[in-house]
């Protein structure tokens, strides 16, 4: 700006040289929409009138505002009991079985817990309805009015849906799917992480509801099969009847002592079939039914902690799977080929049991697996990343001079943050130049016609590194020489 100078003295003024910098948005922030058993924060209700989604960043803060589990109330428990006829109190054989004829179909507590324990950080909730309005039921009307609530928030990167997948109707959950690549498309900023529904690969290969299109299918990736976790299921004594039976050695069978009785009589000594002894042993039996999860909770810890080791151009595979025991299916190296490689152009990322490695994720590649440009996922969410953060950085030259001065500063802004990334290991190249470019100016990037409307365009190439998926060693015999 101008000075006019009034009074005789000595003025300082001091001059920029430097450009303004791009600050790297953060990459592995999860928006996870499902079902809770509350949503109230400090006093505000997250549900009505419209829901409101929630950053929190830790499993306490998802306790104190949205609860827990719903507790599971089909576990019976059946003590089957041999006995000596001349003597009664003697069990000769004791079996004890515990079965669960369905379990509730709110799994968010158990996803959120599968979160943080890969890795997981700061992340927004988004209640879809709470497990009384539910009524057990998973509506594409409630979980995509959660989409839409997390449309309006800049900050999430990933979007996943932990119960989805227990949807009854096939075609509702895959349409939702396809509506959470569709914004992630249209924002550009997010990447969704898709669970297979009923843990059959083949209903997303064959659903009519999920986008063909690579341009779609780029902004997201599924991963197979599920998980057997090391979580226990809530539930409430009371609600766990026993059975018990006992057979003497003339096959004479008999009601127990514990017939009907609950686990909570086991422990009130006002019930004839009070028995702490007996209350233990049953509770052992019932915390070897683990809770099964589908695989997008862990994924999204993972992808959080891959990008904060060693950063989001790093593909989020050979990766360990916490929290867990075994895969559902156990899926072999033929198993896989049809899983990374398929003539329907979706590729599905395994997750694999290896003898003394453990679960690993042994995959990194998008829906669009046989798109050579948007092939890995870690090339499309650095995508993400890159036009994110350089998109707010341009931002405060919109309404400056459309000119030489402006195209200086913006270009060497670009470049400093992407000389920042290949030095970090995220682009190919010995030299920058070979890394990247970046290109804006008139008769280079613009005619005078985009000048006078006011229009500046960047033109921006990068060779982002990629995964290595693929290592052959080659061996061949060497003659004798001496």
């Amino acid at each position: 700006m101008a000075t006019t100078y009034k009074t005789p003295g000595v003025y300082v003024e001091e001059i920029s040289n430097f450009p303004p910098s791009v600050a790297q948005v953060e990459t592995a922030i999860p928006a996870f929409i499902g079902y809770t058993e509350k949503a109230e924060k400090n006093g505000v209700n997250l549900l009505t009138p419209t829901r409101i989604p929630t950053r929190i960043s830790s499993l306490l803060e998802y306790e104190n505002y949205f609860g827990k589990a719903e507790n599971e109330s089909a576990i019976t428990v059946s003590i089957e009991d041999t006995i000596n006829s001349g003597d009664p109190s003697t069990v000769l054989k004791r079996v004890i079985s515990v079965a669960i004829a369905s379990t509730s179909p709110y799994v968010m507590y158990y996803a959120m817990r599968m979160y943080f324990d890969n890795g997981g950080g700061p992340c927004y909730i988004i209640s879809a309805n709470d497990f009384v309005t539910g009524g057990g039921n998973l509506t594409l009307t409630d979980l995509t009015n959660g989409l839409n609530a997390v449309e309006a928030y800049d900050e999430p990167t990933l979007l996943v849906f932990p119960d989805a997948k227990n949807m009854t109707n096939v075609g509702n959950y895959y349409s939702l799917m396809n509506r959470a690549l569709m914004q992630s498309q249209k924002l550009g900023d997010r990447f969704t992480i898709i669970d297979m529904h009923n843990d059959d690969s083949a209903t997303l290969r064959a659903s009519n509801t999920l986008g063909n299109g690579k341009d779609l299918l780029k902004y997201g990736a599924s991963y197979h099969p599920y998980l057997k976790t090391v979580f226990n299921y809530l539930y409430d004594d009371a609600d766990i009847v026993i059975s018990h039976n006992v057979t003497d050695q003339t096959a004479t069978v008999t009601t127990g002592l514990y017939d009907t009785a609950t686990l909570e009589d086991l422990t009130d000594s006002v019930h004839v079939a009070f028995d702490l002894v007996m209350f233990n042993l049953l509770k052992l039996e019932i915390e070897k039914k683990t809770v099964v999860l589908a695989p997008s909770s862990a994924i999204a810890g993972i992808y959080a902690r891959v990008d904060s080791n060693r950063g989001v151009w790093k593909a989020p595979a050979n990766e360990s799977v916490s929290s867990c025991y075994e895969p559902t299916q156990k899926i072999t190296h033929d198993d896989q080929k049809d899983l990374n490689i398929h003539i329907s152009g979706k590729s599905i990322n395994a997750i694999r049991s290896f003898t003394g490695k453990g679960i690993i994720v042994w995959g990194a590649r998008t829906l669009a697996g046989n798109d050579n440009e948007w092939k890995y996922i870690s090339v499309r969410r650095f995508f993400n990343m890159v036009e994110e953060s350089v998109m707010k950085a341009s931002e405060p030259f919109v309404f400056e001079s459309n000119d030489a001065n402006t195209w200086v500063k913006i270009r060497a802004m670009i470049e400093n943050f992407l000389t920042l990334q290949w030095r970090a290991g995220a682009l190919a190249g010995a030299k920058p130049e070979q890394a990247f470019y970046v290109r804006v100016g008139l008769g280079e990037t613009m005619t005078s016609d985009d000048i006078l409307n006011g229009i500046m365009n960047v033109e921006i190439g990068m060779a982002v590194v990629r995964p290595a998926e693929f290592i052959v060693l080659k061996f061949s015999h060497k003659m004798q020489e001496a």
